[in-house]
């Protein structure tokens, strides 16, 4: 089996080269980030414009220790795309996102469920980390590097 080390995504619509990434562009990322993560400097956007991640930790039984756990947990096949942050001010900022399976308990029930995880962060330059989504999947992701 040939291990997949590098992606190019062509936007056809415009002809446009999208995304060229290593597997070690991603592995370095990750790596910031969960030094980041491990240092306590990030956060989980729970505003109201963030309902589905408030919702994640009112349907199931997760709290931050098993947050922080998850997404230290992350690895490179977990790597899904990278978004440009389309915020005024921020068109800079590129955002990552990845997909994790995770064994959560549903809050109302006393079953156990695989939750595919929907998971998008910003590493600001200072090394912070902003999780802007971390929800259930609304939609399957393509994983580049599986």
């Amino acid at each position: 089996m040939i291990e997949k080390t590098k992606i190019i995504i062509i936007d056809y619509m415009r002809g446009d080269e999208v995304l060229d990434i290593d597997k070690k562009d991603i592995e370095q990322y990750l790596s910031e980030v969960k030094n980041a993560v491990g240092n306590d400097r990030y956060r989980i956007d729970r505003n109201s414009n963030r309902q589905d991640n408030i919702n994640l930790f009112l349907d199931y039984v997760i709290d931050e220790a098993r947050t922080k756990d998850i997404l230290l947990s992350l690895t490179v096949e977990d790597f899904s795309t990278i978004l440009q942050n389309e915020h005024k001010g921020f068109e800079h900022e590129k955002l990552y996102v990845f997909g994790k399976d995770v064994t959560l308990l549903e809050r109302n029930g006393t079953e156990e469920k695989t939750v595919s995880l929907y998971i998008k962060f910003n590493k600001l330059e200072n090394c912070f980390v902003i999780v802007i989504s971390f929800h259930e999947q609304k939609h399957p992701l393509t994983y580049y590097f599986r």
